[in-house]
């Protein structure tokens, strides 16, 4: 590692030292698996606990992904079954959408952490993510829940050498926001849709997509993939078969978005507002 990350990761392992005791939002990405090995590494598992929300808007591959990864983490784990589909600002899907989420998460993790005798709720919130748009982050600070890596000046790209250098296993794993990142602001989340869109990404990975998205416009599904891979996907024997399985899964219409995969694409309608971070 360079001296510039090795400054970073004293700087993380220092925050941690000063928490004691920690209880992980942990997702299985890389951001909050890097995170939780250095707590344990840092801190000993006895003072680690990582914790999975559980709801339909969790991809099935990350959720049954996470014990695992909290095992080669060497953590404990648990799942937390969360409601935040008993919200109505949170199924209207509003541009601020992830603030009633993480709310949601933040509100059942910092009481479970107190019970425990947790002395404070760390999410994997990296530097880049404080100039992105993020309403999640005011849920966190309401609840104080902290944010080493990002308190460590932490960015994805050092997150990713870290994570090789510490031989996890994901340090190359594309992100997997929530499914409910996929439905355009405005139009209603459900279980229903978030299914459907978490089966189609599925499917697509089964052929050999790693990286990409299905956004859920009404009863037409975009695919959005790496412009280097469109070509393949256009192929037509690939092709047929993506928009068959498509349309049994309840899309009236299949599109591909030409301008390929796009991590936030669907954030580009608030670029005029103010909103995003450019």
């Amino acid at each position: 590692m360079g001296t510039d990350l090795d400054i970073k990761r004293a700087a993380l392992e220092a925050r941690l030292r000063e928490l004691g005791s920690v209880v992980v939002a942990f997702s299985a990405g890389l951001d909050s698996t890097l995170l939780l090995r250095v707590a344990v590494l840092t801190l000993g598992p006895r003072h680690v606990l990582a914790v999975t929300g559980r709801s339909p808007s969790v991809p099935r591959a990350e959720l049954a992904a996470a014990a695992a990864l909290a095992a080669e983490c060497g953590a404990p784990h648990e799942f937390l079954d969360t409601r935040e589909f008993d919200d109505p600002q949170y199924r209207a899907n509003p541009a601020d959408r992830c603030y009633f989420c993480k709310r949601e998460l933040y509100t059942r993790l910092v009481p479970l952490a107190a019970a425990r005798g947790y002395a404070a709720v760390v999410s994997g919130t990296n530097a880049d993510d404080l100039r992105d748009y993020r309403p999640g982050l005011k849920a966190a600070a309401e609840r104080a829940v902290r944010a080493p890596l990002a308190e460590a000046g932490l960015t994805k790209a050092d997150l990713r050498a870290l994570a090789a250098a510490l031989g996890l296993s994901i340090h190359d794993k594309p992100a997997s926001p929530c499914l409910a990142s996929r439905v355009p602001y405005g139009e209603a989340v459900t279980p229903e849709k978030l299914a459907r869109i978490d089966a189609a990404e599925t499917f697509l990975r089964s052929l050999g997509f790693r990286e990409c998205r299905v956004r859920h416009h009404a009863d037409l599904a975009r695919i959005e993939v790496p412009a280097a891979e469109v070509a393949r996907l256009v192929a037509p024997d690939l092709r047929a078969r993506v928009d068959a399985r498509l349309r049994e899964l309840g899309f009236r219409y299949v599109t591909l978005d030409l301008r390929g995969f796009r991590s936030g694409s669907l954030n580009e309608v608030l670029l005029g507002s103010g909103l995003t971070g450019g």
